[in-house]
Protein backbone atom coordinates (compact mmCIF):
# COMPACT_ATOMS: atom_id res chain seq x y z
CA UNK A 1 0.00 0.00 0.00
CA UNK A 2 1.19 3.87 -0.74
CA UNK A 3 1.88 5.72 2.00
CA UNK A 4 -0.77 8.09 2.54
CA UNK A 5 0.67 10.65 4.10
CA UNK A 6 2.91 13.71 4.01
CA UNK A 7 6.22 13.74 6.48
CA UNK A 8 8.36 16.98 5.59
CA UNK A 9 12.00 16.90 6.00
CA UNK A 10 14.40 19.96 6.35
CA UNK A 11 18.11 19.79 5.65
CA UNK A 12 20.00 20.77 8.52
CA UNK A 13 24.36 20.60 8.79
CA UNK A 14 25.19 18.62 11.86
CA UNK A 15 22.22 16.45 12.76
CA UNK A 16 23.49 13.22 11.23
CA UNK A 17 27.03 14.08 12.95
CA UNK A 18 25.05 14.24 16.22
CA UNK A 19 22.52 11.81 15.96
CA UNK A 20 25.62 9.24 15.62
CA UNK A 21 27.26 10.33 18.50
CA UNK A 22 23.76 9.13 20.13
CA UNK A 23 24.72 5.29 19.01
CA UNK A 24 27.23 5.08 21.98
CA UNK A 25 25.03 6.97 24.39
CA UNK A 26 22.97 4.34 26.36
CA UNK A 27 19.49 3.68 25.50
CA UNK A 28 18.31 6.16 28.04
CA UNK A 29 19.84 9.07 25.83
CA UNK A 30 17.77 7.96 22.76
CA UNK A 31 14.92 7.99 24.49
CA UNK A 32 15.60 11.48 25.74
CA UNK A 33 16.26 12.53 22.37
CA UNK A 34 12.87 11.20 21.13
CA UNK A 35 11.37 12.88 23.71
CA UNK A 36 12.50 16.15 23.29
CA UNK A 37 11.70 16.14 19.63
CA UNK A 38 7.97 15.00 20.19
CA UNK A 39 7.88 18.10 22.01
CA UNK A 40 9.51 20.33 19.50
CA UNK A 41 6.81 18.49 16.94
CA UNK A 42 4.37 19.15 18.67
CA UNK A 43 5.06 22.75 18.43
CA UNK A 44 5.62 23.28 14.70
CA UNK A 45 2.76 21.03 14.26
CA UNK A 46 0.11 23.08 16.33
CA UNK A 47 1.83 26.24 14.11
CA UNK A 48 0.72 24.21 11.30
CA UNK A 49 -2.33 23.39 12.13
CA UNK A 50 -3.28 27.03 13.14
CA UNK A 51 -2.41 27.93 9.54
CA UNK A 52 -4.23 25.48 8.05
CA UNK A 53 -7.26 26.38 9.73
CA UNK A 54 -6.74 29.85 9.26
CA UNK A 55 -6.34 28.48 5.23
CA UNK A 56 -9.67 28.07 4.13
CA UNK A 57 -12.28 24.88 4.56
CA UNK A 58 -10.45 22.31 3.00
CA UNK A 59 -7.01 23.18 4.45
CA UNK A 60 -8.96 22.89 7.85
CA UNK A 61 -10.15 20.32 7.65
CA UNK A 62 -6.44 18.75 6.82
CA UNK A 63 -5.00 20.89 9.20
CA UNK A 64 -7.03 18.31 11.52
CA UNK A 65 -4.62 15.74 10.69
CA UNK A 66 -1.24 17.10 11.33
CA UNK A 67 0.23 15.83 14.10
CA UNK A 68 3.71 15.30 15.18
CA UNK A 69 5.51 11.51 15.13
CA UNK A 70 8.23 10.13 17.84
CA UNK A 71 11.55 9.95 16.19
CA UNK A 72 14.88 11.43 17.00
CA UNK A 73 14.43 14.60 15.29
CA UNK A 74 11.49 16.64 15.15
CA UNK A 75 9.03 15.23 12.09
CA UNK A 76 5.57 16.66 11.59
CA UNK A 77 2.87 14.27 9.59
CA UNK A 78 -0.20 15.31 7.95
CA UNK A 79 -2.73 13.43 5.58
CA UNK A 80 -2.94 9.93 6.38
CA UNK A 81 -6.67 7.65 5.68
CA UNK A 82 -8.95 9.74 8.01
CA UNK A 83 -11.99 10.60 6.18
CA UNK A 84 -13.06 14.05 6.00
CA UNK A 85 -15.58 16.52 4.79
CA UNK A 86 -19.26 16.03 4.00
CA UNK A 87 -18.44 13.36 1.04
CA UNK A 88 -15.69 11.36 3.05
CA UNK A 89 -12.93 11.72 1.30
CA UNK A 90 -9.11 10.76 2.66
CA UNK A 91 -7.39 13.49 3.73
CA UNK A 92 -4.25 12.62 1.70
CA UNK A 93 -6.95 13.34 -1.74
CA UNK A 94 -7.16 16.64 0.38
CA UNK A 95 -3.76 17.41 1.34
CA UNK A 96 -1.92 18.40 -1.86
CA UNK A 97 -5.46 20.31 -2.80
CA UNK A 98 -5.49 22.48 0.03
CA UNK A 99 -1.71 22.96 0.45
CA UNK A 100 -0.79 23.93 -3.55
CA UNK A 101 -4.22 25.06 -4.96
CA UNK A 102 -6.00 23.41 -7.88
CA UNK A 103 -6.64 24.76 -11.32
CA UNK A 104 -9.35 21.94 -11.84
CA UNK A 105 -11.23 21.76 -8.68
CA UNK A 106 -13.65 24.19 -7.30
CA UNK A 107 -13.07 22.90 -3.56
CA UNK A 108 -9.71 24.07 -3.47
CA UNK A 109 -9.99 28.17 -3.50
CA UNK A 110 -6.73 29.04 -4.82
CA UNK A 111 -5.11 28.57 -8.23
CA UNK A 112 -2.76 25.57 -8.22
CA UNK A 113 0.93 27.37 -7.95
CA UNK A 114 3.63 24.69 -8.43
CA UNK A 115 5.51 23.78 -6.20
CA UNK A 116 4.91 26.82 -3.38
CA UNK A 117 2.80 25.94 -0.88
CA UNK A 118 0.15 27.78 0.96
CA UNK A 119 -0.31 26.57 4.14
CA UNK A 120 1.92 23.32 5.71
CA UNK A 121 5.45 23.83 4.06
CA UNK A 122 5.81 27.40 4.78
CA UNK A 123 4.99 27.16 8.47
CA UNK A 124 7.52 24.19 8.46
CA UNK A 125 9.75 26.19 6.49
CA UNK A 126 9.94 29.65 8.92
CA UNK A 127 9.75 27.32 11.51
CA UNK A 128 12.04 25.06 10.97
CA UNK A 129 15.37 27.09 12.42
CA UNK A 130 14.05 28.25 15.82
CA UNK A 131 13.20 24.38 16.34
CA UNK A 132 16.37 23.11 15.15
CA UNK A 133 18.44 25.60 17.23
CA UNK A 134 16.41 23.95 20.46
CA UNK A 135 17.14 20.56 19.28
CA UNK A 136 20.73 20.63 19.22
CA UNK A 137 20.95 22.35 22.95
CA UNK A 138 18.71 19.42 24.01
CA UNK A 139 21.23 17.05 22.13
CA UNK A 140 24.06 18.76 23.44
CA UNK A 141 22.88 18.66 26.80
CA UNK A 142 21.80 15.19 26.52
CA UNK A 143 25.35 14.21 25.36
CA UNK A 144 26.92 16.04 27.85
CA UNK A 145 24.94 14.30 30.45
CA UNK A 146 25.39 10.94 29.44
CA UNK A 147 28.98 11.17 28.78
CA UNK A 148 29.63 13.21 31.83
CA UNK A 149 30.93 10.05 33.86
CA UNK A 150 33.11 8.87 31.36
CA UNK A 151 35.41 11.93 30.63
Amino acid sequence: MAKRQLTMTVQATGVRETLAAFRGLPKEASAEIRSTSEDLARLLAASAQRSGRQEGHQAALVAATVKPARDRVPVVQAGGSKRLGSRRAPAWKLLFGSEFGSDDYPQFPRAHLGNVGIWFFPVVEQEAGPILVQWRQAADRIVRAFTKGSE
